[in-house]
């Protein structure tokens, strides 16, 4: 047992009328020690489960985040310091809405926006659909490259993705844990606003609650981040919802403080009902449709979270000429053109 574990440990568990916050100092030392199994499986239950009943500062999530930071995976910055958006989804997948989080980063390839994405295998609590299963799908199977491989696809292409189980193993840890607890841990927030990539960032993530975007967007300022998109997305991820309004905070170097955004699908003739997500098969035979050209149920929802984050991350004059674009991407078959580089990049990887 660690007895300085421990002592962390009381400090967070002790209730609301004795317990006190991490220092930042403090939660990258817990982090740490809990990725690196220095405390007892009795340890690190417990604190997953008390820290989630006390929730995390901004503080404390900063000090994760140092933590990820110096035990975990990074991309080396792409010549001539060009900003890379990196993406994060929840880990533990979709479950009812159709994803299309793996198409805009086609999409924003296609457009010469690089992009960076990462996420590991069928996770707790929610063991929806994961990122990585998506991209299967479409032919492309990343579970197998050496950082290395994703640094020269990221430079080849104009994508990368981290798959976790692979170039950050300690993360996997927590898996079972997330299990047996059955609740999202305080590092599930960490999950969404990480960032694997050392060079200029822009960092996108969706978010449920309203707490959960503060909390975002005090780490992030602790943190230095100065470019970022948050989104109150389908279920948690950074995919906007054809059915209501989508609900963003933006933030770029020159702000003095977040801008918020409220964006209407109505008002770009893109609004419907979100699409379900009924069985894998007949999911992903709609996602390769729209990567084919084809007008399908999931086409409205591409053109939507397509158009707004090419808007966003690009040079476009506004989200009418983003959504323009993703269009002429998709009919003209870049975007099929960008899955296939990285198909053809994955096979001769030895």
């Amino acid at each position: 047992m660690s007895n300085t574990f421990r002592e962390l440990l009381k400090k967070i568990g002790s209730g609301p009328h004795t317990g006190k916050n991490l220092s930042r100092e403090e939660a990258a030392q817990a982090t740490t020690m809990i990725l690196q199994e220095e405390a007892t499986p009795a340890q690190i239950g417990a604190f997953l489960i008390a820290h989630r009943i006390k929730r995390p500062t901004a503080e404390e999530l900063a000090g994760m985040l140092d933590a990820y930071e110096a035990l975990g995976c990074s991309l080396q910055p792409l010549p001539g310091e060009e900003t890379v958006t990196v993406m994060g989804v929840p880990y533990d997948g979709r479950s009812r809405t159709a994803p299309v989080t793996a198409l805009t980063g086609l999409i924003l390839a296609a457009a010469g926006v690089p992009i960076v994405q990462h996420g590991g295998n069928c996770m707790p609590t929610k063991y929806g659909i994961p990122l990585i299963e998506v991209w299967q799908g479409l032919g492309v199977d990343f579970t197998s490259l050496s950082l290395s491989h994703v640094q020269h696809l990221l430079a080849k292409t104009g994508f990368g993705f981290i798959y976790t189980p692979r170039q950050f193993p300690l993360v996997e840890t927590l898996v079972p844990y997330r299990d047996q607890v059955g609740k999202r841990p305080p590092f599930a927030t960490v999950e969404l606003i990480w960032s694997p990539y050392q060079g200029k960032t822009h960092l996108v993530a969706g978010f449920v609650h309203p707490p959960t975007e503060k909390f975002m967007q005090g780490t992030l300022a602790l943190r230095g981040m100065e470019t970022y998109t948050l989104v109150k997305g389908l279920e948690g991820s950074c995919d906007l919802s054809c059915d209501r309004t989508a609900i963003i905070a933006t933030h770029n170097p020159t702000d003095s403080e977040f801008q918020r955004l409220k964006l209407h699908p109505r008002d770009y003739h893109l609004d419907r009902k979100d699409v379900p997500l009924t069985t894998q098969p007949e999911y992903l035979k709609q996602l390769q449709g729209v990567i084919a050209g084809e007008s399908n149920d999931l086409q409205k929802t591409a053109l939507w979270n397509g158009g707004f984050y090419l808007w966003r991350c690009g040079n476009l004059p506004n989200l009418e000429a983003g959504i323009a674009k993703v269009e002429s991407l998709l009919t003209k078959g870049k975007v099929q053109q960008k899955l296939h580089q990285v198909q053809q990049f994955l096979a001769s990887c030895p």
